[in-house]
Parts: structure tokens; C-alpha cells; sequence
């Protein structure tokens, strides 16, 4: 039968609750293959509606979202008249993670935990019925970037974001170069993104509470009212928004303190092939 690929058809940053590790951000690559018989075209499915409907799908449901795992049993969900949603998470060491959003900003997966393979089969089962009918098959394929140095999990939100960054827990895996006084220092690297494991990256001003060893965040933003509540030992705070280009100067500008004698260029990434640079 004939199939159809495409390798790296998008990237999906997201985050997602799991039992040991709390909120884990993540940026995993979509490969998709598609198997059926040919069209009038001659094709399984043009390239152009692939790289344009299909991933569009994708995105809509699972990107810069916060992927809960349904069967969970510490998970807890209620859906209020004006369609806020509330859900507590508990982990398996019984930390608890409240949050409060507009439905749009969840997606609830059908699986006890999160992996690349039950992501994989919720996106194949919401594609399905949206291909025509000579497609028989759909096969995801989901794999993070390849790393060859240090990199970490975040969780954040942004609040002045016009699009869906806006959204409180969505997140990223993302790559760490850290040079010093010109030459790379993997030491460094390494230290930070272990300071920065499974982290919630939140400004300051948002802070609503800290209390019983937890801390609150909210912020009302342009797609509705947001809600986060963690552990505070998974937080992370800083003084401005954390766009990506603040979290790199803040981290030059952090070692510059403590190294004042040297300087400092940091390439921080967000996901996949993207980030910013700050020099101190």
C-alpha cells in the first residue's frame, strides 16, 4: 500500500502532569506517515494539505497546552458554567498541583501517563476522522531533539503574549550554551540546567500567595483568567516576564554576579532551533 511521510512535520511545546516529576515542560517533533490508496492526484494526500491542515490540527490540540493524563487516579477535574476549568493533580509522593484556565488551554489524554507513545495514538485517534477516505492508516511518530550537552524542563506562562504563549503551564525542553570568557564551559551548563530540572519559571508580580510551603500564581490575560498553584521548591521566580530572551540575560547577568571578573554569553534555547542570547 502506499505511504506518504513527512520527518519533523512540527514541534509541540507543551507541559504535562506526572506522577513523580510534578509539571514537566517538553518539546517533542512530530514525524507523521500516512498509508491509502491514490487520489485523482495520483497521491495519498497532497503535501500541501499535510503540512498545512494536518499540522494545523496538531497544533490546535496539543500545542502550548498543559496534556493531562486522564486515567489517573490523583487527577481531579471540574468544569464550571462559564467554562473555566479546575483540576487538582496529586503526585505520588502527595504534592499537589492546582489549575485554573479556560478549557482551551488543557487537552486531557486518554492514558494514565504521558508518554511519546499514548501522545502519539490521541493524535492518530483525533486525525482520523478529519482524512479522506482513501487513507487508510495513520502512523506519529514523536522524539525530542538530540542533545549533546545540558538541557532542562520548564514550565512558565506569559501574560502580555497576544497568542497562545499567554497560556500559564505550557512549556519547553530546551538546550543550555553557556560560554565563558569566550570558551564554552560544560561545568556551567550542567549546573544550571539541574538547578532548572522539571522548573516553573514565574515573574514575580504574579504571585498572588505563598503559604503552607506553595506558591500562587494568577493573571488575567487576553484569552481569560489563569491559576497555578505548586510546590514551591518547583518554582523558579525572576523579576520581568520570562520570555526567553529574559531567562538568557538572566542567567549571564546571575553568573556575572557571581563570577564578576568574567563574562559571559548565554545561547538559551526554547525548544527546537529557537531561542535568544545575553551577554554580560
Amino acid at each position: 500500500m502506499p505511504q506518504l511521510f513527512v520527518k519533523r512535520l512540527s514541534v509541540i511545546d507543551f507541559s504535562y502532569l506526572h506522577s513523580e516529576r510534578g509539571l514537566v515542560g517538553e518539546s517533542w517533533q512530530v514525524d507523521i506517515t500516512l498509508r491509502g490508496g491514490l487520489d485523482h492526484q495520483g497521491m495519498v494526500l497532497d503535501f500541501g494539505d499535510v503540512k498545512k491542515t494536518v499540522k494545523r490540527l496538531i497544533d490546535e490540540h496539543f500545542d502550548h497546552k498543559l496534556l493531562l493524563p486522564a486515567a489517573y487516579p490523583g487527577l481531579s477535574l471540574q468544569q464550571a458554567p462559564n467554562g473555566t476549568l479546575h483540576l487538582s493533580f496529586e503526585t505520588g509522593d502527595g504534592r499537589t498541583i492546582h489549575h485554573s484556565s479556560p478549557a482551551d488551554a488543557v487537552t486531557a489524554v486518554d492514558t494514565d501517563q504521558i508518554t511519546t507513545d499514548s501522545l502519539a495514538a490521541a493524535i492518530v485517534a483525533m486525525l482520523g476522522p478529519h482524512m479522506p477516505e482513501n487513507v487508510a492508516g495513520i502512523e506519529i511518530h514523536l522524539w525530542p531533539e538530540p542533545a549533546d550537552g545540558a538541557y532542562y524542563h520548564y514550565s512558565h506562562g506569559l501574560k502580555q503574549h497576544c497568542g497562545n504563549c499567554q497560556r500559564i503551564a505550557h512549556g519547553h525542553r530546551s538546550k543550555l550554551r553557556i560560554e565563558r570568557n569566550g570558551r564554552r564551559d560544560e561545568t556551567l551548563e550542567k549546573d544550571w540546567a539541574e538547578s532548572w530540572r522539571d522548573i516553573y519559571i514565574g515573574t514575580r508580580e504574579d504571585v498572588i500567595e505563598e503559604k503552607d510551603g506553595a506558591l500562587l500564581f494568577g493573571y488575567t490575560s487576553e484569552q481569560g483568567r489563569f491559576l497555578l498553584k505548586l510546590p514551591t521548591g518547583r518554582c523558579y521566580l525572576i523579576d520581568r516576564d520570562s520570555t526567553v530572551e529574559n531567562l538568557a540575560q538572566h542567567i549571564a547577568d546571575t553568573l556575572k554576579r557571581r563570577y564578576p571578573a568574567d563574562s559571559f554569553r548565554v545561547m538559551a534555547y526554547e525548544g527546537v532551533d529557537k531561542g535568544a542570547i545575553g551577554e554580560s
